[in-house]
């Protein structure tokens, strides 16, 4: 009986691992299995035999039909000791490998350079020593090396020149010695060689880079500071003072026609108000604490505020108010309101509503209802036959397009990593929250940058949502498309899986820096962030899509890595195989988890708020 019951359990077995071959890497599981089998660590792993690599195995990722491993992230888990032989060099297909943070020790692994595929490598903070590999050119892909803070020395290799799809080095607090080669490599954005024991000048090439890449060794900067007030320089502040005049002229104007359609605006108002309005003072005081059901008896010229909303003001009062146009979208034009008793909104003036008042009505009481940290509240709405209003909180640090496109210049603040995050994570909570609402069939419909705000936390907030129903359908400009979902080609057929399109190019667009729809640097050729997006990471270049603002934090690299696979999975042609905003969150709040283990804040000079 026993043997009967071993051989059951051996067969049991064997049909495992035959299920798990047929949809699974089987030797490149085996190769990390031994990897991990004969390295320290003191962090647990969940690397079991019996479970899938691809689906459930920590820091590892497959490629789109799960037949090869395509990444390792395994930083901060307590290495100790070498790398073993022969174990991640037989992962043939890797393109990213990070160890960073551990405490690995000895000459740098023999075995990484089996990696052909490489296009990210990340063994920083550890204790490797010795020379650098003499030949580089084996990872003719790699686009982000960052070997910092070890214990490396001997000389820099010339054949790093060779690596012509390089977009940041990071070789910084080593013991490296003698001249610094001449890395002449066009796509090179990043360097970081200080505090090392280099000595030399540095070639010309190079002198592109800021001082304190250099800093901490002996080299010479020979004519730096001379290269600086060249005339492009000179030509640069001319184009800065340009910019400001036009920049001068373009407010005024929106100032202008703010003032002109406000003026308008009352004069229809105000004529309709005196023909139909009908309520005594005293109903005008209450008008603000009323809900929404019993304000419409009293016809047009009437604001409806929602329960909860603490705003006292009339239509005059907001008539009165000074206005400053924030933008023009695609269903209407968003003013800054600033009223007599110092509160500040936002008021949405609508165009081409199609609807009638009791559908616009309900689709107000929808919206208005909604309460969630990561959505807008709408504060009140005014219908009459000639104007549509909605009013919103203002939101002082503008949206996420003002923040993110803003011309260079003093008042520029760019979007650092973290802040990036977290506007990724709340909006995809917003959204994910939108689509819960009325039995999971809502939609938000226009999801884009400049719809997109940052909360008290700095978390993303949704506005503008709910509209696409309600106004006459917008034929799809080039201008515009870029947001939009292939399948729709009807504002008012947007759906869930459309939103979902929309919120992965609006992953792209943090990512990149990029908007939606672009000009190429010729000024002719238009170029599409989705399309561009992917030829890039077809051709596994994939360092080459971030925004270069965004290369100057340290240890965030796998995590854009991961974001931006969440947003071309969102991006899918096909609607079917979008994941659904739910998903979308888990994979989105699991970036900072599953790439660093902790939540360390990462910054320019590679402080952050936790160890690793």
């Amino acid at each position: 009986m026993g043997i009967k019951l071993f051989l059951t359990a051996v067969l049991a077995y064997g049909g495992t691992l035959c299920l798990l071959a047929s949809t699974e890497p089987v030797e490149d599981k085996y190769a990390l299995l031994d990897f991990i089998a004969n390295i320290n660590h003191s962090r647990s792993l969940n690397w079991d035999a019996r479970t899938s690599v691809c689906n459930s195995w920590i820091g590892v990722t497959c490629n789109h039909d799960n037949s090869r491993v395509i990444a390792v992230r395994l930083p901060a888990v307590g290495f100790k000791g070498r790398v073993p032989t022969n174990t991640l060099g037989r992962l043939s297909a890797l393109q990213i490998l990070s160890l960073r943070s551990n405490g690995i020790r000895g000459p740098f692994p023999s075995d990484l350079l089996r990696l052909r595929n490489l296009t990210c490598l990340y063994l920083e903070s550890n204790d490797f020593e010795g020379p650098l590999p003499l030949d580089f050119s084996v990872w003719d892909n790699l686009s982000l090396l960052n070997l910092s803070n070890n214990k490396f020395n001997g000389r820099i290799p010339s054949s790093i020149s060779n690596l012509t799809h390089l977009v940041a080095l990071d070789l910084a607090n080593n013991s490296l010695s003698g001249d610094v080669p001449d890395l002449n490599i066009p796509t090179l954005q990043v360097l970081d060689l200080s505090n090392n024991n280099l000595t030399g000048a540095v070639s010309q090439s190079l002198q592109r880079f800021p001082s304190s890449a250099f800093s901490g060794n002996n080299l010479s900067l020979k004519n730096s500071s001379s290269s600086t007030s060249s005339p492009t320089a000179a030509h640069k502040k001319h184009s800065s003072k340009f910019s400001q005049s036009a920049i001068l002229g373009i407010v005024i104007g929106s100032c202008v026609a703010a003032f002109v359609a406000i003026a308008l605006l009352l004069i229809v108002i105000n004529r309709k108000k005196r023909d139909d309005e009908t309520g005594t003072p005293s109903q005008k005081t209450e008008k603000s604490t009323k809900r929404m059901g019993s304000e419409h008896q009293d016809g047009d010229g009437r604001i409806v505020f929602f329960e909860g909303c603490n705003l006292v003001f009339d239509l005059e009062d907001l008539l009165r108010a000074s206005a400053e146009v924030l933008g023009k979208g695609t269903f209407g034009t968003t003013y800054k309101a600033a009223l007599e008793d110092a509160t500040t909104v936002a008021v949405k003036r609508l165009k081409e509503v199609i609807v009638g008042r009791k559908d616009f009505e309900q689709q107000m009481e929808v919206v208005g209802n909604i309460k969630h940290e990561n959505v807008a509240l709408l504060r009140a709405y005014y219908y009459s036959k000639d104007e549509k209003l909605m009013v919103y909180d203002f939101y002082n640090q503008g949206s996420v397009s003002a923040l993110l496109h803003a011309k260079r210049g003093e008042n520029k603040v760019a979007l650092d990593w973290e802040t990036r995050l977290k506007i990724s994570i709340g909006s995809a909570r917003g959204i994910a929250h939108i689509h819960s609402q009325c039995g999971g069939k809502l939609v938000h419909g226009n999801i884009k940058a400049s719809n997109i705000f940052l909360n008290s936390q700095h978390y993303g907030c949704v506005s503008d949502l709910g509209l696409a129903t309600l106004m006459s359908p917008v034929s799809p400009p080039v201008v515009r498309s870029g947001y939009r979902a292939p399948e729709v080609t009807d504002t008012r057929k947007v759906s869930q899986a459309s939103d979902v399109y929309s919120y992965g190019v609006f992953l792209l667009e943090l990512l990149t820096g990029k908007s939606p729809v672009h000009h190429g640097s010729g000024g002719e050729e238009v170029i599409h962030l989705v399309r561009w997006v992917n030829s890039v990471v077809r051709e596994e270049w994939t360092g080459e899509v971030f925004d270069v603002e965004l290369l100057r934090y340290p240890n965030v690299e796998e995590e854009m890595v991961s974001m931006l696979q969440i947003g071309l999975s969102c991006v899918a042609r096909m609607p079917d195989q979008r994941p659904n905003m739910d998903d979308v969150v888990k994979l989105v709040e699991e970036i900072r988890v599953v790439a660093t283990g902790n939540t360390s804040r990462a910054s320019p000079n590679g402080s952050s708020s936790h160890p690793n």
